[in-house]
Order: C-alpha cells, then structure tokens, then sequence
C-alpha cells in the first residue's frame, strides 16, 4: 500500500476529495494547514504573507492504484499557477483497524 499526502489549494479540496471519490478513493483524512513553498509567500504592497493557508488531503492506497490516485489529486487540483501544491508518496508497511485490532492487508 502507499501513503499518498497532498498540500493544495483550500479552494480546490472539493473538487480533490470528490474527483478521489468518483474515482473510488472515498476514505480520506484532512487537516487545514499553514505553510509556504519556494516563493517563501507571497508580498502585497509591504506587507509579507510567508504563511498561506493550504489543505493537507492524506489517503492509503493500494499499490497498483497509486498512480490513477496520484493524477486525480494532480488534475482536479490544478490551477497552473504558483502555490498549487505537491503529491508526496510514501510506502505503508503496516494498516491496523483499531475496534477489531485486524491487521489489513
């Protein structure tokens, strides 16, 4: 399985958590989070914003369907501008359903 976290847009994470369900990716977990990419923010006049608001969307997935995941979350959250976001990828080693313990596989 992969773990796949995306930073995106607040705007687009209906457009993102929808497209992963119609796509048959429907369990998910997200936070609202602060952060800034190379352009360390954005200036407006003198004032420095370094902390934009951004969405953290994170969804497992099995490693066959990592890729379909990954271009869902990469073409509903596009905008083409700067500040879009990043896909990171990581592998699961292990998934257990806390109520019953089970090991997922």
């Amino acid at each position: 399985m992969k773990m796949i976290r995306a930073i995106i847009r607040p705007d687009k994470e209906p457009m993102v958590t929808t497209a992963l369900a119609k796509a048959g990716f429907p369990a998910l977990t997200k936070w609202e989070v602060v952060g800034r990419g190379r352009q360390q923010g954005i200036q407006l006049g003198d004032q420095v914003y370094d902390a934009l608001a951004k969405c953290l969307l994170m969804v497992v997935v099995p490693d066959d369907r990592t890729e379909e995941a990954r271009r869902t979350i990469e073409k509903s959250a596009f905008s083409g501008n700067p500040g879009d976001g990043k896909i990171f990828v990581s592998t699961v080693d292990e998934v257990y359903t806390i109520r019953t313990g089970e090991k997922q596989t």
